[in-house]
C-alpha cells in the first residue's frame, strides 16, 4: 500500500466551524440499511482524521475537499469585529490509483471524478460518500452559518444553512435542520443583516446578525452558490 506520514495537527482557537473526525459508528442513514451501507464505505477506507493522507487503499477526507469556510469567502463587521463565514460538511473518499491504470478506470467509471497526477506515479479518485438513498454518509449538519466574536473566538450563534428541497424534493417535510453544502460567502450590512445564497436549494436569504435568526427568504431561478 503506498502511505505517507501524517502530518500533525495543530491546536488553534477558536475550534474548527466544521467537525473533522467521524468514526464508522458515526455514520448516517435514514434507514438502518442505509446507515450499514455508509458505515461499511467508512470502515473500508484509511481515516485517521484530519490530514490523513491519500492511499492506495482509500482515504476518507472529512470535511471533504470543499468543506469546511472554503472560496466564497468570509464577511466582517469591523464596529462589531465579528465574522460571519459559512462551512460545508460531507464526506470525501480519496484513493490512489496507479499511473497506468488511470485511463481503463476512468473509462471503466465515467460517473466518477478519476484524473491523472502529471509526473507522479499515482492518479488519483475522489468520490462524495453517499448512502443508497443519494444522501451524505455523514450526520448533518451539512450546512451551516456562524457567527465568531474576533476579541476571544467565541462561536456566538450557528445556525443550519439550506434545506434538501432541491437534493431530494419532499425530503425536506421530514429531515429539518440539514443544511447542506454550500458554496459562496456571506456580507453583512451596517444595519446588522447577514445575507447569503450559498445552500443547494436556490434561496438567498437573510439573518438577523446579532441572533442567527431568519428574517426572509427569497426563492432564485437558479442556483445561489456565489456571495452576493
Amino acid at each position: 500500500m503506498a502511505r505517507a506520514c501524517r502530518r500533525p495537527s495543530p491546536s488553534l482557537a477558536p475550534k474548527s466551524l466544521a467537525p473533522n473526525k467521524i468514526r464508522p459508528e458515526d455514520a448516517f442513514g435514514l434507514t438502518p440499511w442505509d446507515r450499514a451501507a455508509c458505515r461499511k464505505l467508512l470502515e473500508g477506507a484509511r481515516n485517521e482524521g484530519l490530514y490523513t493522507p491519500p492511499t492506495t487503499q482509500g482515504t476518507i477526507i472529512y470535511p471533504f475537499t470543499g468543506g469546511g469556510s472554503n472560496w466564497g469567502g468570509i464577511a466582517f463587521d469591523p464596529g462589531r469585529q465579528i465574522v460571519y463565514a459559512n462551512t460545508s460538511s460531507a464526506l470525501h473518499k480519496v484513493t490512489l490509483i496507479p499511473a497506468g491504470d488511470v485511463k481503463a478506470a476512468s473509462a471503466a467509471q465515467p460517473d466518477v471524478e478519476i484524473g491523472p497526477n502529471e509526473g507522479a506515479r499515482y492518479g488519483m479518485k475522489r468520490e462524495l460518500l453517499r448512502s443508497p438513498l443519494g444522501l451524505p454518509c455523514n450526520p448533518p449538519p451539512w450546512g451551516e452559518l456562524s457567527a465568531i466574536d474576533m476579541h476571544d473566538g467565541r462561536v456566538l450563534w450557528r445556525v443550519p444553512l439550506g434545506t434538501t428541497r432541491d437534493l431530494a424534493p419532499g425530503s425536506q417535510l421530514f429531515m429539518k435542520g440539514t443544511g447542506t453544502p454550500n458554496f459562496g460567502g456571506p456580507i453583512v450590512t451596517g444595519g446588522g443583516i447577514v445575507f447569503i445564497g450559498a445552500a443547494m436549494d436556490n434561496y438567498l436569504r437573510a439573518f438577523d446578525a446579532r441572533t442567527g435568526q431568519e428574517l426572509w427568504k427569497g426563492r432564485l431561478p437558479a442556483g445561489g452558490q456565489a456571495t452576493p
